[in-house]
């Protein structure tokens, strides 16, 4: 039996795990925009944000304090805090579920896949998508008083968009 998870592991056939926090780069800056913590939940993954980022890379607010709002989700939620990421199950050699647009009230099909030590974050409509690296995160991309959320204490909220 381990043998054969060996080889499907070898062959990617099984989805790498993606639970964990993750970095999301802005593409036209290249500076840091949040932390993701991706957790799992009774067989399904979700993505929540933990702090956002100034648009020169300082660090911004988290959920233990957070600040502005999803102005494209009822109720307009805090960002920090939010669950975008939804119902991610494992398909193959990736993760298939949904994503949300907080600012614009948008869902789209999503899939997301490790590449190296990267997660490759795909939103699609339709037959059309693009595709983000996020990078893992180090302790160095908070406040050196931050304390990192326990994920596995993390129950998901799903929002409802606009």
């Amino acid at each position: 039996m381990k043998f054969l998870v060996f080889l499907l592991l070898s062959f990617g056939l099984i989805a790498d795990d993606i639970d964990g926090f993750w970095k999301t780069i802005d593409e036209k800056t290249g500076k840091p925009r949040c932390v993701v913590g991706i957790y799992e939940y009774d067989g399904m993954y979700y993505g929540r944000i933990i702090s956002t980022y100034n648009e020169d890379g300082t660090f911004k607010e988290s959920i233990y304090a957070p600040k502005e709002r999803a102005p494209g989700v009822i109720g307009n939620p805090f960002y920090c805090g939010l669950d975008f990421i939804l119902y991610l199950m494992p398909a193959s050699s990736s993760y298939k579920g949904k994503i949300m647009d907080p600012e614009h009230g948008k869902i789209y099909n999503a899939e997301l896949w490790t590449e190296g030590d990267n997660l490759i974050v795909r939103g699609k409509l339709l037959m059309f998508g693009r595709n983000q690296t996020w990078l893992p995160v180090s302790k160095e991309d908070f406040p050196k008083d931050f304390k990192m959320p326990d994920l596995s204490t993390f129950k998901p909220t799903i929002p409802q968009v606009k």
